[in-house]
């Protein structure tokens, strides 16, 4: 193999690292979110309104972190500058 190869090998495992480690990470964290938010609704029903939106906002920034992980895999495949045409 030559050196351009191992650099396409090397970022396509970057890439499905990348997306492997955002993938669970957010899962994890989601579910924990779900959970201490079901938890705090149990407790104090009539703080319902308050509760739900940290909760979307605990979310979306959970999200944002696989977001970014998906456009750092997409640059390891479509875009590095390493990799020969």
């Amino acid at each position: 193999m030559s050196g351009h190869e191992w650099l396409t090998v090397i970022s396509v495992a970057g890439a499905a690292l990348t997306m492997a480690a955002g993938a669970i990470g957010a899962a994890l964290g989601e579910s924990r979110i779900g959970a201490a938010a079901m938890d705090a609704l149990a407790r104090q029903p009539d703080e319902a309104g308050s509760i739900t939106r940290t909760l979307f906002v605990s979310l979306a920034m959970v999200e944002s972190t696989a977001i970014f992980c998906l456009v750092i895999s997409l640059i390891l495949l479509f875009a590095n500058p390493y990799v020969g045409r």
